[in-house]
């Protein structure tokens, strides 16, 4: 988890830098696209460090008030993530049109620059939150990383407008305030997906039926387990919580039960890193009216 706040943390520092220097070149520049990406990468510092107080404050001890663990403040920073990322798209995108009835300003052709750079930098920082967001089962990171990824496309949009405004400035000298508004479109499409995503584990959106699949193969592999009847799974943060409904024959004694129960909680949290914790509870097998779910092959 170090990693990943060491991750957000240059986050910051790479977005604070490309957003200064957009902003900057934008400017001196007379590129209205160039500085809508550059306030965009002004957002994503906001979104780094709010990526880096969700990561610091998930990680706090169970406690008697939260006994799951503070792993939910991970995925509320996502969403609170997608807000902010909604409210700078919103901001972008009027601020492109509001610009575009100005008087001609010819953008300078160094205004390129920015934007190459930015796409260079974002593509590396989305393939490490990327893949240690995907390893950790981390909400926010992965946001992060989408949100990273998007910054690549907004680049590629105003570079493209910019272009065509430096190729003809007589016809196409309002490409470059429409590359704005467009790079604040992208923006406010990213943010809603963000916060559907994040929201869907908030309300504790079942995972996919593979996933259950694998939990209850896991649970079914341990000896003596007849059947799974339910079988429950929720995000906390970082991994998932299981709920387990476990068949056992009816004729054997509660300690059995009991221990054939810590088996299956011991093998389903070594095979399945993702998960945290399982909560089984023990029923009677029935077998006349109990249809066994085999594992996979």
């Amino acid at each position: 988890m170090d990693r990943a706040r060491q991750i957000a943390i240059v986050g910051m520092a790479v977005s604070g830098f490309l957003a200064a220097l957009k902003i900057t070149v934008g400017w001196l520049g007379n590129s209205a696209s160039v500085t809508a990406d550059g306030f965009e990468s002004t957002a994503d510092v906001f979104a780094s460090g709010l990526l880096l107080v969700g990561l610091t404050l998930a990680l706090r001890p169970p406690d008697k008030n939260h006994p799951y663990g503070h792993g939910r403040v991970e995925i509320l920073t996502g969403l609170l993530l997608g807000f902010l990322l909604l409210d700078a798209g919103c901001l972008i995108a009027w601020r492109g049109l509001a610009s575009a009835g100005d008087s001609l300003h010819v953008p300078q052709s160094y205004a390129v620059w920015p934007l190459i750079v930015s796409i260079f930098a974002k593509l590396g920082l989305v393939l490490v939150k990327y893949r240690h967001g995907k390893k950790i089962g981390s909400s926010s990171l992965l946001a992060d990383a989408a949100n990273d990824s998007i910054d690549i496309v907004s680049g590629v949009v105003a570079l493209g407008a910019l272009s065509l405004a430096l190729h003809d400035p007589g016809r196409f000298w309002r490409a470059d305030h429409y590359g704005a508004f467009c790079v604040g479109l992208i923006v406010i499409v990213t943010a809603l997906r963000v916060m559907r995503d994040t929201s869907l584990h908030l309300v504790d959106t079942m995972p996919d039926d593979q996933t259950i699949r694998v939990i209850r193969d896991a649970a079914l592999s341990v000896p003596d387990v007849k059947g799974v009847e339910k079988c429950f799974a929720r995000k906390t943060g970082f991994k998932y919580h299981v709920d387990l409904h476990l068949e056992v024959d009816p004729g054997i004694t509660v300690l059995f039960s009991h221990e054939i129960a810590k088996n299956v909680r011991e093998r389903i949290r070594e095979q399945l890193p993702w998960v945290d914790d399982v909560l089984v509870h023990v029923e009677p097998w029935q077998p006349a009216t109990t249809t066994r779910i085999t594992p996979a092959a």
